[in-house]
């Protein structure tokens, strides 16, 4: 069955208050449009989770729908703090939890697994351990060493963005690979949003690349761009630009209200938000056709 809808759909159907929501993506892929249909739709007190924060977070944040964010390393990449998230950790205001990327990913893996924590070595985590409670000693039953660990994470949403999907939800992706699998896999309910809906037989033919199979996914969304200030790979750059006016922009509350209206709240979707960027933005970030080799799966 076609599992085909519209983002707002999604969201409307799959989100709730106080969820768990899990934007899967690393520095690619960051499904940005998600957010901010979350946003438009008004929830609150939600627990946004995610290896790497990014731009979405600080403004899902600014808009009031967090109650507690989970994280590993916050900030602008390549620019500063995330101010809003910062201030409002600062203040008080949003509860948190901070994690390295290694143990967010053992926390998804876990969850993905059923199982109740994947060890670690102790690396960096005792400067962790001792701001975060969640991370744990035990003993190693084999050698006696104590190893470190974490307890699972399952959200209640996760949100996937890919390059292309099929209509039931298989979907690929190629690039910098985050963890989009392991979310997907330990997530209660998954919104998969995809540059491009493709038939069926396009995934079956190079299907080393489905990292996300339909039986998982509960709801798919053709939504072009969704990635943006991010990059999706073979199909647009990363706004470098947007990143920069972004921390001059969360500078004052006014600022970032101000952006909230003009570029999210005043807008009906997506694609709306992709046309009022302008075809400046638009031909800035376009990229070239740069091919893979062909592979030969043989046929008998």
């Amino acid at each position: 069955m076609s599992k085909l809808c519209s983002l707002k759909e999604a969201v409307a159907e799959y989100v709730s208050d106080g969820d768990l929501v899990y934007a899967a993506g690393f520095t690619h892929l960051i499904p940005f449009a998600v957010g901010h249909e979350i946003i438009r739709q008004g929830r609150r007190d939600l627990t946004l989770a995610r290896a790497t924060p990014d731009l979405i977070y600080d403004q899902m944040v600014a808009a009031g729908c967090a109650r507690k964010i989970i994280f590993s390393y916050l900030g602008n990449p390549g620019v500063g703090s995330l101010r809003i998230v910062r201030s409002a950790i600062e203040a008080g205001e949003l509860e948190w939890e901070e994690y390295s990327h290694y143990s967010m990913i053992t926390r998804l893996s876990a969850g993905a697994s059923g199982l109740p924590f994947m060890p670690m070595n102790l690396t960096a985590a005792p400067d962790l351990e001792k701001v975060n409670p969640n991370f744990r000693r035990v003993t190693d039953p084999f050698t006696g060493k104590e190893v470190m660990v974490v307890p699972p994470i399952n959200p209640d949403v996760a949100v996937v963005h890919v390059q292309r999907a099929d209509k039931f939800g298989n979907a690929q992706i190629w690039g910098i690979l985050g963890e989009q699998k392991e979310a997907a896999f330990a997530a209660k309910k998954v919104i998969l949003t995809a540059e491009e809906i493709v038939e069926e037989t396009v995934i079956r033919s190079d299907p080393n690349r489905t990292l996300i199979p339909g039986f998982i996914v509960d709801a798919v969304c053709h939504v072009p761009y969704c990635a943006h200030p991010s990059y999706t790979q073979g199909y647009y750059d990363r706004d470098n630009t947007f990143y920069l006016q972004w921390d001059e922009i969360s500078k004052t509350t006014e600022g970032v209200l101000q952006w909230l209206q003009e570029y999210v709240y005043d807008l009906q979707d997506h694609a709306q938000y992709w046309q009022k960027l302008g075809e400046e933005t638009h031909q800035r970030l376009k990229v070239k056709e740069k091919l893979s080799s062909p592979i030969n799966y043989g046929e008998f």
